[in-house]
């Protein structure tokens, strides 16, 4: 039976395997969806161009004399920028959901703006605020479906995969060009708001793509790990990872413990470090994303 089941779990039914695939698409849609929102409710109706190629699109629908539509502009501009994320970000996948998103989002910016929708205030920051907060969202949802929405979105995950720049300042590294286009056609107020605009959506974003489950580690250098790790496994039901280090003054023994917990265990596990070894060394880090036992567990693909 277990063999069976095994064989189950290693080749799972087709409805199953297109599961994941319908979710991202249903991601996709919805964040084109509401990134198009940001632009049409908040930010066009405030002249904020929060870089990217959205901002880049409502420069040129404002400053050109040309019947091009800010959807219309997002299409034409995406091309160049989606053959470099081809290039380095991905292959067929990637192509083609990006493709996919450009499409919807360019699409559903021009059916809002021809369906004469408005914006909602006439309060600059609070459009600052809005369009970044709406737009970080949309765009969050679109990097959990495995896909961007092109453009700086291309470049700013470039320099994440490359330089682990956090994505936040991804969006100001790549797009102070055109914050600063957008300063000369809408005026430098204005060019200062787009970035608070750049700035928040960048930490929506952050915060959808990567989710909530942000985790906390520990490394412990302590001469009493017997009674750390019992303390830990009985009092916190977390499993430790130990091993031997050398100090390199000394050249003395130091056992080391490996500890994952959730933020909230943080002071728990300091007051059992504290009780069982006062003169522990103690380095409590960040984890961003941890699977595992206890934790998140791999979606099957």
């Amino acid at each position: 039976m277990n063999e069976n089941a095994n064989a189950a779990n290693a080749h799972p039914p087709p409805k199953t395997r297109w599961l994941p695939a319908l979710r991202d698409y249903a991601l996709i849609v919805i964040g084109s969806i509401v990134q198009a929102l940001s632009v049409v409710v908040f930010l066009a109706p405030a002249d904020l161009a929060p870089g990217g190629v959205s901002g880049l699109a409502l420069i040129f629908n404002r400053a050109l004399p040309l019947p091009v539509s800010i959807g219309l502009w997002v299409l034409i501009l995406n091309i160049p920028l989606l053959v470099l994320g081809v290039r380095f970000l991905g292959g067929v996948q990637f192509l083609i959901r990006t493709i996919v998103t450009v499409v919807l989002y360019s699409g559903f910016t021009a059916l809002f703006e021809r369906a004469g929708i408005k914006g909602v205030t006439d309060d600059v920051l609070l459009n600052t605020l809005f369009g970044g907060i709406v737009g970080g969202v949309g765009a969050g949802l679109v990097f959990r479906a495995q896909a961007t929405t092109g453009g700086t979105d291309i470049l700013a995950l470039l320099l994440v995969r490359w330089r682990s720049v956090p994505l936040s300042q991804s969006y100001l590294l790549t797009d102070v060009l055109v914050i600063a286009l957008a300063g000369l056609v809408f005026g430098w107020a204005k060019a200062l708001y787009a970035v608070i605009a750049l700035y928040v959506g960048g930490v929506a974003a952050e915060t959808i793509s990567e989710g909530v489950h942000i985790s906390r580690t520990a490394t412990i250098i302590t001469q009493q790990p017997d009674d750390v790790a019992e303390a830990v496994v009985t009092r916190m039901g977390r499993g430790v990872t130990r091993w031997q280090g050398t100090g390199a003054f000394t050249g003395a023994d130091r056992p080391i413990l490996f500890i994952v917990i959730s933020r909230a265990e943080t002071a728990t596990l300091k007051a059992i470090v504290s009780q069982a070894d006062p003169n522990a060394f103690v380095v409590i880090g960040q984890a961003q994303e941890v699977y595992g036992e206890g934790f998140r567990q791999f979606e099957r693909k």
